[in-house]
């Protein structure tokens, strides 16, 4: 049988990826008292369900503590299981709070930010003993369900880091939540082309304009040089997510030519972390 625990950040996408592996078969049962947590496993173990998901999170009318506990013991009767923890970054969780009016179980009325603070203080140890950490900060709905069905359905083997490749223009504010930002302005501005003033990097003309510099070609070699050191290394620290910020003037011309070029070299020898790409200016 799988048993799988979810939880994670308040926020970060715990019923959404619930929901998910119910449509993938599993039979989820979400928030249980914490006296029942025990029990539960037990009569699971002996009925013929072969998958099954616990959601648990932080709530302001119980200790952690004890959901602590109660998992320790699950465990010492040798019922065992997988645990997956959902996050994203504080800015994200923010956002989607303030986007749905909704209030942090640990705010107590007050700011969402120490909310958030809190719960991320007293998820830290389940988060470093988690199974698999997937960050939601970057991921798409759809990008969320293939990382579900890879672990969970067709057991291939966990992408531990998501890299996450973003396009934008200066003009419009620097990407806040880069780990690492590469500028692009150096480049020849197709702006400045009328024929391709009006496209953008994901057009052939404005990609054949970009990519036919011999500065271009020195640029993605080093970048491609300098990742394959890093992401390894980001790995081996348990990193989870990786934010690449791409940017030129105005985020539609030469940083989504770029950003498309770093994706698709990611892409290829991708093998211990996944790839997203977006482009946050292009429709500005």
């Amino acid at each position: 049988m799988r048993f799988v625990v979810v939880t994670g950040m308040s926020g970060a996408g715990k019923l959404t990826a619930q929901k998910m592996l119910e449509d993938m078969g599993y039979y989820c049962v979400d928030n249980l008292p914490v006296q029942l947590i025990v029990k539960f496993a037990e009569l699971l173990y002996d009925s013929e369900r072969d998958k099954v998901v616990l959601g648990i999170d932080v709530r302001a009318d119980q200790s952690f503590d004890e959901v602590k506990q109660a998992l320790d013991e699950i465990k010492e009767k040798g019922y065992g299981y997988e645990m997956l923890f959902l996050d994203a970054s504080n800015k994200t969780l923010l956002k989607r709070y303030k986007e749905t009016r909704r209030n942090h179980p640990l705010s107590m009325g007050g700011r969402v930010e120490e909310g958030i603070d809190r719960e991320r203080m007293i998820l830290e140890e389940t988060k470093a003993n988690a199974d698999y950490v997937i960050d939601t900060s970057h991921l798409l709905t759809r990008e969320l369900r293939e990382e579900l069905e890879n672990i969970f359905i067709k057991n291939e083997n966990y992408k531990s880091l998501m890299v996450n490749i973003t396009s934008f223009g200066f003009k419009h504010g620097i990407l806040q939540d880069a780990d690492l930002v590469f500028d692009v302005r150096f480049l020849p501005n197709p702006y400045y082309v009328d024929e391709l003033k009006q496209k953008t990097g994901n057009d052939k003309e404005v990609q054949d304009f970009v990519l036919q510099f011999e500065e271009t070609e020195v640029f993605l070699n080093k970048i491609k040089d300098l990742l394959d050191f890093l992401i390894p290394n980001y790995i081996k620290e348990g990193k989870n997510q990786l934010v690449i910020g791409v940017g030129c003037t105005g985020g539609k011309h030469r940083s989504v030519t770029l950003a498309n070029e770093i994706y698709k070299a990611l892409k290829e020898d991708d093998q211990e972390y996944g790839v997203t790409l977006n482009h946050r200016d292009i429709g500005n």
